[in-house]
């Protein structure tokens, strides 16, 4: 797997909440506050060894309103019945973007 070509298809979904479905908790929900999650995720770029060991930019962590948010992504056939055999490849590859609260994960 080409764990650049991870990073730069997962930045690009991040960036731009495209090229990937967006899955967004209850929690995450309730805060009633979704453009501003959204768009401090689509800013995200604190990506250091300790939280993106192999350099995928596949998870985050903000804080936001006195909550901690996560965010990550998945990567899936495009059944979304099976995991991808190459998240490197578009063609098998459907991500997902997860945001959570920290207390639903």
């Amino acid at each position: 797997m080409n764990n650049n070509l991870i990073r730069e298809l997962n930045d690009h979904a991040r960036q731009s909440l495209s090229s990937c479905r967006v899955m967004i908790t209850q929690g995450v929900q309730q805060l009633e506050r979704l453009d501003e999650i959204l768009l401090a995720i689509r800013q995200f770029n604190n990506f250091n060894t300790d939280n993106d060991p192999y350099g995928e930019h596949d998870f985050g962590k903000i804080e936001l309103f006195g909550e901690i948010i996560f965010w990550k992504f998945d990567y899936y056939d495009h059944t979304l019945e099976f995991g991808s055999e190459d998240p490197s490849n578009p063609a098998v590859t459907c991500r997902v973007l997860t945001i959570m609260l920290a207390n639903e994960y």
